[in-house]
């Protein structure tokens, strides 16, 4: 199988590189999470001007027709430079479900301004009670003359404080666990009854719980027309946003070690530079061979993402989560312990990739958790395979 990048590929990954080295040191990170929305609008319209914001969408659509590749090559770069702009949030999360179970009239309302930098979007799904239970949806919806009625909970938005637009999950009908019977609203944050409470997460990101109370919108809210069929979008959208944080734990973990060797080697003690000791060295090829691993499972869960078998796709993306967590948890704690007493401070950034190593994994589900699911699946290859 090919792993080249084609030209145009590698073009982009040169300009998203490049923009993050060029304006995202980690001075300029913690200017942007001090202001009034925990990011920079300067570096949202740049990603704009780029076209990363309009990357994966159909150009009938408005976006510039780009595939799983290309938003793993700007995941893996927007990692490294630990960017706080919400590019997983309304891209491929938000984004991903109007790309996915979106109308035409619905796509070609919201994509053009997503593409423009205009318009950012949330994708309000999980409930205090639901874990990591895709289906177990609390919070209803009703019909309200010819719209809808929304009422219910929703818990880690990310960057729900900021977004103007909410693509929210409510039950239409049957039990608060079916796999039916659950639809998509897009809601504007602004609407009567939607209440944001806004907070930062431990790796300097920012979510929010977002209450709504007899929430009213019109017919044409519903995404895609289809009022039963919302989990099978939110199950898609998942296993892109599982596929596009690899690639941004990849370039993370490749920057974090970096920033140890680049340590090791101008850090003296008793004469010397620590990197010379050998137990050290080991240390940082263990980091190594665990980025590299993650990188393998970054690429396989990029190609799984886009496979129509269900099981086939759900057996990879669990195994995705399950090396990623053990390879972000490796390679972030002994950046951290390689630095010294220095790695747990706030003024270096080496603690900054592994909060947000821990948040990755923590997101969709953790290590373990996908690791029960996988053993559950028949592990990653099919029973009859070999």
């Amino acid at each position: 199988m090919d792993f080249d990048l084609s030209e145009e590929q590698r073009l982009l990954k040169d300009s998203v590189e490049r923009l993050v080295a060029d304006h995202y040191d980690f001075e300029a990170r913690k200017r942007h999470i001090a202001g009034p929305k925990g990011y920079s609008d300067e570096i949202w319209s740049r990603f704009a001007e780029l076209g990363i914001l309009g990357l994966p969408f159909a150009e009938e659509d408005g976006g510039f027709g780009g595939g799983g590749v290309d938003t793993m090559i700007v995941m893996e770069a927007l990692g490294r430079g630990l960017v706080v702009e919400p590019y997983l949030a309304t891209v491929v999360m938000g984004g991903g479900a109007v790309r996915r179970g979106g109308s035409p009239e619905q796509k070609q309302r919201v994509v053009p301004s997503i593409a423009d930098g205009s318009l950012k979007l949330a994708l309000a799904h999980s409930e205090p009670q639901s874990r990591y239970n895709l289906a177990n949806v609390a919070a209803s919806a009703r019909r309200d003359g010819d719209g809808w009625a929304l009422d219910g909970e929703k818990v880690f938005v990310l960057h729900g404080d900021s977004a103007d637009l909410l693509v929210v999950s409510a039950r239409v009908s049957g039990g608060q666990t079916d796999e039916t019977g659950v639809g998509l609203f897009l809601v504007p944050a602004d609407t009567a009854g939607v209440s944001r409470q806004g907070y930062a997460t431990q790796d300097s990101m920012r979510a929010a719980t977002i209450r709504l109370e007899n929430v009213r919108v019109g017919a044409d809210a519903l995404l895609g027309g289809d009022a039963e069929n919302g989990l099978k979008v939110i199950r898609r959208v998942y296993d892109d946003a599982v596929a596009a944080t690899a690639a941004e734990a990849v370039g993370g973990m490749q920057r974090a070690l970096e920033l140890t060797v680049e340590y090791i080697k101008t850090r003296h003690q008793f004469g010397q530079p620590i990197g010379n000791f050998q137990a050290l060295q080991h240390q940082a090829v263990d980091m190594f061979t665990a980025t590299e691993q993650a990188r393998s499972m970054a690429m396989y869960a990029t190609m799984m993402a886009q496979e129509d078998d269900d099981l086939e796709r759900a057996r990879a993306m669990a195994a995705t989560r399950v090396q990623i967590g053990r390879s972000g948890r490796l390679v972030g704690k002994t950046g951290v312990q390689l630095h010294g007493g220095v790695g747990v401070t706030i003024e270096f950034a080496i603690g900054h990739y592994l909060k947000r190593f821990t948040m990755i994994d923590a997101m969709f589900g953790d290590a373990d958790h996908h690791l029960g699911i996988l053993s559950d699946l028949g592990g990653l290859l099919p029973a009859d395979a070999g």
